[in-house]
């Protein structure tokens, strides 16, 4: 396939994974082999839906080196491991999906897979933390790539899928969010909410303070506010947007203003999540947010697992995401 066309296909892909749920905004990278020493890759912190071909980075495989209009994806060392690692892969996406980032937390090693499935995947094995775009990431994801694995979770950050081509990249995708939603351990008690009135007139009430709020009420986030406890960061995204823990109120109008002077988001008791953002794709995104980090926590308490990132770690993410990442959005 022509350099050209590699571009637009690479484009058409961000957009599939936002139709299909596997990233939100701008999470999430693609890119495909070019040739034996050079591959494309999507650039860093630019909207999915505003990417044009002439926005991808071309980046030489062996020295980083890039060229473009546009930094590339803070990810490529680890797009660049798989290709150097497999001559037959030619296209790598990096999703965040919600089930497989929470068996990448917990639950990997009991995993219900078939071993077609498995072999579906081209192999399935899970990396240990490191920061994003950093050589500890990309030395971890190396080492699960080196079993052989094409699809490899990536402990609190997501997942690295490798196919020959952008179809079986894409299958291998959603296949394993199949695989892994199957294999959540989340409550079975339905969620207990407060009636839509009361979830109105406490909005209204908060508004008048912080006008830029919007209550989320996924079942996730729902179903973690009835626990009553803090959200502590379990993913690199999390931590980015949300900071090192997100709080847990009762349903009143004080408890939750006063928390959002200081806070983004908050987990309210039979509301789910209140968030706080002057842009309106922001406030969508942190309502997406809290509920998958709501599923992560919920899972892995199921499992009876307490993992989290350390307090350094998401302290950083959520300086690096306050300084460079969020400048760069759109």
């Amino acid at each position: 396939m022509e350099e050209t066309a590699q571009r637009e296909l690479i484009c058409q892909t961000g957009l599939a994974l936002l139709e299909t749920g596997l990233v939100a905004r701008t999470w999430g990278n693609v890119s495909s082999r070019l040739d034996k020493d050079h591959f494309l890759i999507t650039p860093s912190g630019l909207d999915y839906h505003k990417t044009q071909p002439r926005d991808i980075a071309r980046v030489e495989l062996s020295t980083m080196t890039w060229e473009g209009t546009h930094k590339p994806s803070g990810e490529r060392g680890v797009h660049a491991a798989a290709y150097a690692q497999f001559p037959e892969v030619n296209f790598v996406i990096h999703t965040h999906q919600s089930c497989a980032s929470a068996l990448g937390l917990a639950g990997f090693d009991t995993m219900d897979i078939t071993p077609e499935e498995r072999a579906a995947l081209g192999g399935l094995a899970k990396a240990e933390y490191g920061l994003p775009g950093t050589k500890k990431l990309k030395n971890a994801v190396s080492a699960a790539l080196a079993t052989g694995a094409h699809t490899v979770l990536m402990s609190g950050h997501g997942v690295v899928i490798c196919g020959a081509d952008q179809a079986q990249a894409m299958e291998r995708a959603q296949l394993l969010e199949e695989i892994c939603r199957r294999n959540l351990r989340l409550p079975k008690d339905p969620p207990r909410r407060i009636s839509e009135e009361s979830v109105q007139a406490l909005l209204s009430a908060v508004q008048r303070e912080v006008p830029d709020v919007k209550a989320s009420g996924g079942d996730y986030a729902v179903l973690w506010a009835d626990r009553g406890e803090p959200l502590r960061a379990q993913l690199d995204d999390m931590a980015q947007m949300l900071g090192p823990r997100v709080l847990c109120v009762e349903p009143a109008a004080a408890d939750v203003i006063q928390t959002l002077k200081k806070r983004d988001a908050v987990f309210v008791r039979g509301v789910g999540a209140m968030v706080q953002a002057a842009d309106p794709d922001d406030r969508e995104a942190l309502c997406l947010l809290t509920e998958k980090s709501a599923l992560c926590a919920l899972h892995a308490a199921g499992l009876g697992v307490r993992v989290h990132l350390s307090t350094l770690d998401a302290a950083l993410m959520r300086l690096v995401y306050q300084k460079k990442y969020a400048k760069r959005k759109g």
